[in-house]
């Protein structure tokens, strides 16, 4: 199927993991991409090997999303290639997990900087364009972390639970001018991510082996299932979903303790 043909979509973070699976599939749905990465050897990796696979147009820019600056002319490269922009996907994100009291001053702000202030930058950048033309998508990747909480983790929920709020406001404001805001929280996902939260261990094989037995399907998340909402959600089918969350836990959040 492909159901975004015509659209152009932006995602965040799309040099790896869940954002280039991202790219990926709206790509083969035929939709125009670009790769908005801070890091240009994975970001125009991930441009080229999608656009080999695709064929469908496919853009890298360097993108800071903690810069307005950057995002502008992100946006501005778009516009001139593609002439519009129908999706935007805020997946850009890092994990910065302390314990509260040893959380510093650059971890909050580095967390939310990117996590949090780094999406309502690209929506910012996007929005005029979308209302001008009474159409848009915007998919927020967030984290089932974004509802509950892990010690150790502070203060990525907290930027999380922000994201949540920003998807609900945003969706209500807009609601009735043709943008859908929704956003997607993914559980435990085959990611650089969850690799490296993983080689922290002493014994990262064992550390993974724990976290997929606390699953109930008894594995990972595979970017490319996130990648299938995703797609779901920047198309014109669905339009009727506004402020949604969608959780792909593999059923974690909805267990009760055991």
């Amino acid at each position: 199927m492909q159901r975004l043909i015509g659209k152009t979509a932006i995602v965040t973070g799309a040099g790896q993991g869940i954002g280039e699976a991202i790219a990926r599939r709206f790509s083969a749905e035929g939709s125009n991409v670009v790769i908005a990465e801070l890091n240009p050897e994975s970001g125009q990796k991930a441009a080229n090997t999608i656009h080999e696979s695709t064929k469908s147009p496919t853009l890298f820019v360097k993108t800071d999303v903690t810069s307005k600056t950057s995002i502008q002319a992100m946006y501005d490269q778009t516009l001139a290639m593609f002439g519009q922009v129908d999706v935007l996907v805020n997946n850009a994100g890092i994990a910065v997990f302390r314990e509260p009291m040893e959380c510093t001053a650059d971890d909050w702000k580095n967390c939310m900087a990117v996590d949090l202030e780094g999406a309502w930058n690209c929506c910012q950048a996007v929005l005029p364009g979308m209302l001008n033309q009474a159409r848009g998508a915007i998919i927020n990747i967030i984290s089932n972390h974004a509802f509950s909480v892990m010690k150790g983790t502070f203060p990525y929920p907290v930027a999380k639970h922000g994201l949540l709020g920003l998807t609900r406001s945003l969706a209500l404001e807009y609601a009735d001018k043709g943008i859908a805001v929704n956003a997607i929280s993914p559980g435990y996902t085959e990611t650089p991510i969850a690799e490296w939260y993983f080689n922290l261990s002493d014994d990262p094989q064992k550390a993974r082996a724990e976290v997929e037995a606390k699953q109930p399907v008894g594995r990972l998340c595979q970017p490319s299932e996130v990648a299938a909402v995703a797609a779901l959600l920047a198309s014109d089918e669905v339009r009727f979903m506004i402020g949604e969350n969608i959780v792909i836990d593999g059923g974690v959040s909805i267990r009760m303790y055991e």
